[in-house]
């Protein structure tokens, strides 16, 4: 680790940033000079982890693909739940909560106004019968 962070600060010394691939290539081969394994490995990853942040995310490029998924979640669903899932994963309704704090919740209200039944009004009672 100590060989690939020199290389790296040989090259901002230089006043340019090096090309990712090519300083993943130059610490990688630094990594392969360490003779315990255990240290080689953790250059390595360092190394790897390195080269991947400085990859574009998925996120960003492949929002139609995200999507697609987000909507494939309701496809279990029964039908009558299904469209108020696709409401909601396109963003209707309120959205709490976040994937740092363990979860985003989506709420939906939907209100359904009922026809009341018709009511039925009481057959007037017969009068009582007269005492004779």
């Amino acid at each position: 680790m100590l060989l690939a962070t020199l290389l790296s600060s040989v090259a901002l010394a230089a006043g340019k940033a090096p090309d990712p691939k090519q300083r993943y290539q130059r610490e990688s081969a630094a990594c392969a000079a360490i003779r315990l394994p255990d240290d080689r490995a953790n250059c390595l990853s360092e190394a790897s982890t390195r080269f991947a942040s400085t990859q574009p995310s998925r996120a960003e490029d492949q929002a139609d693909i995200l999507r697609s998924n987000a909507l494939k979640r309701c496809e279990p669903l029964p039908a009558s739940e299904r469209l108020d899932c696709v409401a909601r994963m396109r963003g209707q309704g309120t959205i709490t909560g976040s994937v740092d704090s363990g979860g985003i919740y989506r709420e939906l209200v939907t209100r359904e106004v009922l026809e009341a039944p018709a009511a039925q009004i009481p057959e007037p009672a017969a009068p009582p019968a007269a005492a004779q």
